[in-house]
């Protein structure tokens, strides 16, 4: 890594005047910035005004020796991240060992040479210069991905509201307009329209939530529910979505009451998005079963369809952020890839595990585990 010495100061402490002028000298030399201090207290003062990319600390000092001024600057938050080479006479095992222990970064003996120095510190001064790219780097790319999140929930926040309103009257206008009333092709635009809107407003809403979650805005609100209730509510809401491509949605459940302390909105989600999954890719005049088994000290619920499946290619890169993963539908549907990634988000929140088993050409079964806790 290239390096621009006139951007780097070095504070050189020493009591002797001769090894101060001769270390500046050298230094100077390759272009660095230079500040002195001649005994210990005036190193500490200098290291808080000049605020050094680099100490050279003489270890023998009248005041305060090297050991004690490192252990100060270390103490102090503001220096304490300033790297520090030793420079003394003694060849001692402890004396090596107490500087490193007080956080010396190199060492070198006296009388030092002149090309071992100058390498030792311009590696000091790299190590510098590497930490502030990824400082650099790092909060750049804290701002960009802020950025983007707020982007994405003003997106998801200011279309969920109006996307809403356009479902609703949707689903009224198919309610009140059968094909034979208003004719075949028109019947179908008009399913199409409300099919891409559901999915449109699914997206919106996981995006939404997503963000929410992955900016540390969306917390656990963990309630006694039951389970039963809440996987016959999903059902119940997309029977009309089901229908439309003729596929039934059966429950299984061991009790008719299954209760756990979890999130009630978040499990919602998570059934939401399963039972979507498994109507997008089923075949028409298909069959979907929900299951919700209680066991001694776990809930564990399942999405099973006949449709499609997932090729094995397909699920090494399934509930994974850094492989994007999503495909069509048995009827075209689109997808985001987003609402499983929620999904195995939201299940971990409540302390559970998601996962699956699928097959290409024979269908998908989705589970996620829940915790009984009191």
């Amino acid at each position: 890594m290239e390096i621009t010495p006139a951007d780097y100061k070095i504070l050189i402490v020493d009591d002797v005047v001769s090894n101060v002028l001769l270390l500046k000298v050298l230094l100077t030399n390759e272009g660095f910035r230079i500040a002195t201090a001649d005994n210990g207290i005036r190193a500490l003062e200098q290291a808080e005004k000049e605020r050094p990319d680099l100490i050279l600390l003489d270890v023998m000092m009248p005041d305060l020796s090297g050991f004690e001024v490192a252990g100060r600057l270390k103490k102090h938050p503001e220096t304490a991240d300033i790297p520090i080479i030793f420079l003394t006479a003694s060849n001692s095992t402890a004396d090596i060992v107490k500087a490193f222990q007080l956080g010396a970064n190199d060492f070198i003996s006296k009388p030092f040479n002149k090309e071992e120095l100058i390498i030792r510190v311009s590696h000091q001064i790299s190590l510098v210069a590497a930490k502030r790219l990824v400082t650099k780097r790092t909060e750049e790319l804290r701002r960009t991905i802020s950025g983007r999140d707020k982007l994405y929930s003003v997106i998801a926040h200011d279309l969920r509201s109006p996307m809403a309103t356009i479902k609703m009257v949707l689903n009224m206008l198919l309610l009140h307009l059968p094909e034979e009333k208003i004719g075949a092709e028109m019947f179908e635009l008009l399913t199409t329209a409300n099919q891409t809107t559901e999915n449109l407003f699914t997206l919106l809403d996981n995006l939404l939530k997503w963000t929410k979650s992955q900016i540390g805005k969306l917390n656990v609100v963990p309630q006694k529910i039951n389970l039963v209730e809440i996987v016959a509510g999903v059902a119940e809401i997309y029977e009309a979505v089901a229908g439309m491509k003729r596929i039934a949605i059966h429950e299984e459940t061991s009790s008719e009451e299954v209760w756990v302390v979890a999130d009630s909105d978040m499990l919602k989600t998570v059934v939401r998005n399963l039972v979507s999954n498994a109507i997008k890719f089923s075949n028409t005049d298909g069959e979907i079963f929900i299951r919700v088994e209680q066991g001694s000290d776990e809930v564990v619920v399942s999405v099973q369809d006949y449709g499609c499946g997932i090729d094995e290619e397909g699920q090494k890169k399934l509930l994974h952020t850094d492989t994007h993963f999503s495909t069509y539908g048995t009827d075209n549907e689109e997808g985001s890839g987003l609402g499983l990634l929620l999904c195995q988000d939201f299940v971990r929140k409540n302390g559970g595990e998601l996962w699956f088993t699928s097959k290409k050409g024979e269908g998908s079964t989705f589970y996620f585990k829940i915790p009984i806790r009191e």
